[in-house]
């Protein structure tokens, strides 16, 4: 199977083609297609190189934006009548790739 890994939003991720992610979100809007660099590419033959691969480009299509599930942070120093909480949601952007090349 045919796979690249990508970076995108300070984080990286390994996919095939067909494959569905969530990524970080961008700034694209859904329907519309989006080509991101490569890093490492394998299949018939694996490519690496520093930073990425000098050709190879991921094209993918934006499928929707949301916001991931809440997280709590709670801050508390004991004894001190200290205590903040705060939510906060992620946001993100649901990716399908349509190739790799």
């Amino acid at each position: 199977m045919s796979y690249a890994v990508i970076r995108t939003g300070g984080k990286q991720f390994v996919v095939e083609k067909g494959s569905t992610i969530r990524i970080p979100s961008i700034e694209a809007e859904a329907g519309k297609s989006i080509e991101l660099d490569a890093l490492l590419t394998a299949g018939d033959g694996a490519k690496a190189d520093a930073p990425v691969v000098g050709a190879a480009k991921v094209s993918a299509t934006v499928v929707d934006h949301g916001r991931g599930a809440k997280i709590v942070v709670f801050k508390k120093k004991r004894r001190k009548h200290y205590k903040r909480k705060q939510g906060h949601r992620q946001g993100y952007t649901t990716i399908t790739i349509d190739s790799i090349g």
